[in-house]
């Protein structure tokens, strides 16, 4: 089973994960540090280096090589942009979008030029939020409203909906093994 976090820069989506491997005794992989750790460098730096689409091919390749299970992952807010990652993700276990505003995404993350955000020049959050919310939507199995400042909240919220989720999974195999 792998819980998946996605959302926008700044969702929580390493704290949460985090705090939800504590919770579940799970390892927590977070994809933007298996990037920097395998280029050695910032995520700024490496897209200042390979640019935008030669950044997206490395995240890509990077968050289909993690195989391990019983994990959350802790994906870059552009992994949505990545069919065959969200696609393994889906059918490896389940996606949980930390939804957040773009007033909140801003207030967060406050200069985003150093945090390495796949976002084309010109191009502000309130553009990056339209462009990526319908796919996190899309891709997502439960979404958790994580806007504003009540983390504790927003981690019991995502804990019981994914117990939830998983609940109602083992009961559907459960009939289907008994046809």
């Amino acid at each position: 089973m792998i819980i998946t976090l996605i959302g926008m820069p700044g969702a929580g989506k390493s704290c949460m994960g985090r705090s939800l491997s504590q919770k579940l005794k799970m390892k927590v992989i977070d994809g933007d540090r298996l990037i920097e750790s395998k280029y050695d460098m910032p995520l700024h730096e490496l897209i200042a280096k390979v640019g935008l689409e030669g950044f997206k091919k490395i995240e890509e390749e990077v968050l289909l090589s993690v195989e391990e299970d019983n994990i959350i992952l802790s994906p870059g807010g552009s992994a949505v942009y990545y069919d065959s990652v969200m696609k393994k993700c889906s059918e490896r276990g389940v996606v949980v979008y930390l939804y957040t505003s773009p007033a909140t995404v801003l207030e967060r993350i406050g200069d985003y030029s150093k945090r390495g955000i796949v976002l084309e020049d010109g191009k502000t959050i309130e553009d990056l939020f339209s462009e990526r919310d319908p796919l996190y939507r899309k891709y997502a199995d439960i979404t958790v409203n994580c806007d504003g400042s009540a983390f504790a909240k927003y981690k019991h919220v995502a804990l019981r909906e994914i117990n939830k989720y998983i609940s109602r999974q083992e009961k559907a195999l459960s009939r289907a093994e008994e046809v």
